[in-house]
């Protein structure tokens, strides 16, 4: 599954419309975001949304590789998962993210409608750091010639419902929007 995503300037003015507080550091982060980086998330306090920062991947087996992403279809059964998924719900935005097919072919992702993407994710701390992963999904039909699986989109009207804990579940159903895709060369 996708390894890697984007983020850029010409998001902030959209995410400013979403959320109320934002961390000063996130002017700064812009370009790519690998697994360990440290990149901007929209959490909920006190009912408002705020954008803070988190490092992307759970520490879950000592000299291995962090675990990026999360399966919706079985989330909410694994116990190294349910702390953060029910308790630390996140939102990574993203100008949009890379995924290779078979052939190692890299395309780029993007909405084609909005310069930020809205990803579903979770958090949870280690060793007194917050770390999160993205959940992921079944492709849609703008996917499914690349990958089988695609992080989990939220529209705009759906971000504060993902905070809200009877609507969550249900989120955990919704098929993204469609995508544009680009290949890189």
């Amino acid at each position: 599954m996708f390894s890697c995503y984007f983020i850029d300037l010409d998001m902030m003015e959209e995410i400013s419309r979403v959320v109320q507080n934002i961390d000063g550091r996130i002017r700064l982060t812009q370009g790519d975001i690998r697994p360990t980086d440290v990149a901007p998330v929209i959490g909920q306090s006190e009912h408002r949304l705020e954008l803070g920062m988190c490092r992307w991947g759970y520490p879950l087996s000592k000299g291995k590789n962090p675990v990026i992403n999360a399966r919706v279809e079985t989330v909410m059964d694994k116990p190294s998962f349910q702390n953060g998924i029910l308790y630390h719900r996140l939102l990574i935005p993203a100008g949009g993210f890379y995924e290779w097919n078979s052939l190692k072919e890299k395309s780029t992702f993007t909405r084609p409608d909005s310069s930020v993407l809205y990803m579903a994710g979770f958090c949870d701390w280690f060793e007194n750091e917050k770390r999160f992963v993205i959940l992921t999904t079944k492709a849609n039909a703008s996917m499914e010639k690349t990958h089988d699986r695609m992080p989990l989109i939220l529209e705009k009207e759906q971000l504060a419902d993902w905070f809200d804990d009877k609507k969550m579940e249900q989120l955990l159903q919704h098929t993204p929007v469609m995508l544009k895709r680009m290949p890189v060369r």
